[in-house]
């Protein structure tokens, strides 16, 4: 396997072993090319694909069609002398594993223009050099093609000419790094940068946020991110829609950083556009604190005792080895990358774990798109697979419960592939023929999307019974809004594989409070054992369960905000993660409670807000906690509140009070009563809250009966209510002691919908 990836590099008589896998002894000078897939000047239609260099050593170009053949890749190729040379092509027949008929990820070499006899991506289910016989270089300089021949998913990953017509390349590219630097040319040593503050790596929502965060506290970050756009799941190669709630709790402030490139998705997979990799990479180099390293990939970690000294990576397209020094380093690549290369301590769901996804799109046309018959497909029909509503597969199409999440992610991908153009072959070639027939595929993620991998350890492991019993912890401070949000196999969709289920199901715990959030502690945001380490997004300390809530990416980002301060707080106190909570909790505690906009140019500096600097609008909570209020509070939820009819709970008028409001329309007889009694007699005010709207009723009768009579007044519903949080004056009234008083709203005789939220009672003076 090799951990980096080079250009073109020509070899002539080097005395280094370039073609042995065995030992640098034995090798013998040759003369011969290799080039990278990656280094092809024009990639044509041909994507990059970097997700598995952790797997087998490399990137290397995906032919992602859909079913149609992409465009040519090309480049041009120095050799050292002309004559006879024998050609080999990194590649593999990527569904052989499961012994499926026939070869999808078929295609040609060219050079100069002249097909190669043997057609590549047709042996071997693992990685190897596809042996394609001889060729004749007939002058100094030759353009390679990559061919695409059926637009399903044919990869290659290196190309390699030798005169030595007898050689062998090793299939077992094993990482033997001096072997490695010889037959690539590489430098003895990467080129070392000057010393960070936080090195980032990962630059998903997570790693947005604590680079950003860090930056804007002074410190000097480095981001790195080895896909070319920022944003991870939640960037429009992956398109997952970003969810979990910000800017609430203790510190509101969190998550205003997170809310200024969040993507505006109205469906997951949402669109292209609605993601804005752009914006967020403008949001990133606009902080000048930060340098941002895009299609670099870090694959190796050096330490000082228990300590990170730098984290080493390759630029995926150039070839460049950088080494990273840092005096603090934040793991937010998801799946623990750098804290696994440092001997940090964690903890992997071997069985049972939740998958990844690759979403998909379709559409209809005009015209009638046939779809071939693709047998190495899964063999599926209508029923095998829940119909992809509105023109989309969501994130239900989910696979690799019981795969290891790390060493299988290439397979679990490949057959989240099989299972989609298994799924659009029957809706195109079987059951669905007649309905689909100018139905064609829009769009599918090639880069996946995983839930669950290793979760590092920290000094508190967050449980799900933390969670269900509210522990609070003191340190407490990013509000997880989602529901513990667990995916199984759909049991439904299992009869054909049950080996390896596709299609899942989210299995919902409710403990959380998902307007009011549970707060993490920050203890799950540092190693316990690498003293130098952050984490955050979804390999932060959390049980399998407890990760069913934190791991949505809002959340995670807002882990990364709290990360970024609380590394501001270490280099202005010389200290670790870990001393921030001991020693210097309320240093950090006073960063948290500042504007995401606040920034100082250097640790020392002072805060200010930039000019040009996004102003949010206030915070609106969704909900008005009853509590809060003065006088008799009696939401729609209360025990003393009845219902007549079937009414609809709500959530989407912000500003009401308690968890949700309700309202009915004009047909059927429908009440609802408020009850409650006094605890000492006298005046006093009766107030009404409701959502105004244009399909409101104007004359919503409420009555308020007690033992001192009967009163009924009509409210103008989508008249705004003119007292604050939402309420409106009923009137004002003797009540008597522990007397049964309530309060009824009714759709009778009404020319619209009503609307009622809470009532409060209020002593009147």
């Amino acid at each position: 396997m090799r951990f980096t990836t080079q250009f073109l590099y020509v070899l002539v008589g080097l005395s280094l072993c370039l073609f042995s896998s065995n030992s640098l002894a034995d090798s013998k000078p040759t003369e011969g090319v290799l080039v990278e897939a990656e280094s092809f000047q024009q990639q044509g239609g041909w994507k990059l694909d970097t997700q598995f260099i952790h797997i087998m050593g490399s990137p290397y170009l995906l032919a992602h069609g859909l079913g149609q053949p992409v465009e040519d890749a090309k480049t041009t190729v120095q050799f050292p002398s002309t004559g006879k040379y024998r050609l080999f092509v990194r590649t593999k027949d990527w569904v052989a594993p499961w012994k499926a008929p026939g070869t999808p990820g078929r295609f040609q070499l060219l050079v100069d223009g002249k097909p190669i006899s043997e057609t590549f991506g047709t042996k071997s289910p693992t990685w190897f050099w596809h042996d394609g016989g001889t060729v004749e270089i007939t002058k100094p300089e030759v353009e390679l093609t990559l061919h695409d021949l059926t637009g399903f998913a044919g990869r290659c990953d290196a190309i390699l000419f030798t005169k030595d017509l007898s050689y062998n390349p090793p299939n077992d590219m094993a990482p033997m790094d001096q072997w490695r630097k010889g037959m690539l040319g590489l430098p003895d040593q990467p080129e070392k940068t000057k010393p960070y503050d936080l090195v980032v790596v990962g630059g998903g929502y997570a790693g947005m946020g604590a680079a950003i965060s860090a930056a804007r506290m002074g410190c000097k970050v480095a981001l790195i991110q080895n896909r070319p756009v920022l944003g991870g799941n939640g960037s429009s190669e992956v398109r997952v829609w970003a969810q979990g709630l910000v800017r609430r709790g203790k510190y509101p402030h969190i998550g205003e950083i997170i809310a200024e490139f969040a993507d505006s998705a109205t469906a997951s997979p949402g669109t292209y556009e609605e993601f804005g990799d752009q914006t967020k990479e403008q949001i990133v180099k606009a902080e000048p604190n930060i340098d941002l390293f895009l299609n670099t990939h870090a694959y190796a970690v050096k330490k000082e005792g228990d300590k990170i000294r730098s984290v080493t990576a390759f630029n995926t397209k150039t070839a460049k080895r950088t080494e990273f020094l840092g005096t603090l380093f934040a793991d937010c690549t998801g799946h623990a990358e750098i804290g696994f290369l440092a001997g940090a301590d964690y903890y992997t769901h071997e069985k049972g774990h939740m998958g990844m996804s690759n979403m998909w799109t379709w559409k209809e046309t005009k015209e009638s798109r046939p779809f071939p018959n693709v047998e190495w497909a899964l063999n599926l029909d209508m029923e095998d697979f829940p119909y992809p509503q509105r023109f989309h597969g969501q994130w239900f199409w989910e696979s690799g419960f019981d795969k290891d999440p790390i060493k299988d992610l290439e397979s679990m991908r490949d057959w989240n592939f099989r299972a989609v153009y298994g799924a659009w072959n029957a809706m195109k070639n079987k059951g669905g023929k007649d309905k689909h027939a100018n139905a064609v595929l829009t769009w599918m993620a090639y880069i996946g999307g995983p839930r669950e991998s290793r979760m590092l350890r920290g000094d508190v492991i967050l449980r799900r019974k933390d969670i269900a019993n509210k522990v609070a912890f003191p340190d407490g401070c990013v509000p997880s809004t989602w529901s513990i949000d667990l995916h199984y196999p759909k049991k439904q969709y299992m009869k054909k594989y049950p080996e390896d289920p596709f299609i899942s199901k989210a299995v919902f715990d409710r403990s959380v409070d998902r307007k009011r959030g549970y707060p993490i502690p920050y203890r799950c945001f540092y190693s316990r054992n690498v003293p130098n380490l952050f984490m955050a997004g979804r390999c932060i300390s959390v049980t399998h369960e407890a990760l069913g809530t934190v791991r949505v990416m809002k959340t995670g980002g807002m882990m990364g905000e709290v990360v970024g301060k609380a590394a501001a707080v270490c280099i202005d106190q010389q200290c670790n993660p870990r001393a921030v909570y001991t020693d210097h909790y309320k240093e950090l505690e006073k960063l948290l409670a500042r504007k995401g906009i606040e920034r100082r140019d250097t640790i020392e500096g002072s805060f200010y807000i930039r000019k040009d600097s996004k102003q949010l609008p206030p915070v609106i909570d969704a909900y008005i906690d009853p509590a809060t209020l003065p006088g008799l509070v009696i939401d729609d939820e209360h025990n003393n509140v009845q219902f007549v009819g079937k009414w609809t709970k709500g959530e989407g008028l912000k500003g009401y009070i308690g968890n949700h409001y309700v309202y009915h329309g004009k047909g059927k007889k429908a009440e609802i009563h408020f009850k409650f009694q006094v605890d000492q007699s006298g005046k006093y005010e009766v107030r009404l809250a409701y959502g105004h709207h244009k399909n409101r009723a104007t004359n919503t009768p409420v009555t308020i009966r007690s033992s001192q009579g009967t009163k009924t007044v009509k409210i103008n519903q989508r008249v705004k209510p003119p007292l604050a949080h939402g309420f409106i004056s009923l009137g004002t009234f003797n009540f008597e002691k522990d007397q049964p008083i309530a309060v009824i709203m009714s759709n009778s005789g009404v020319d619209g919908n009503v609307h009622a939220d809470a009532i409060q009672i209020l002593p009147s003076e």
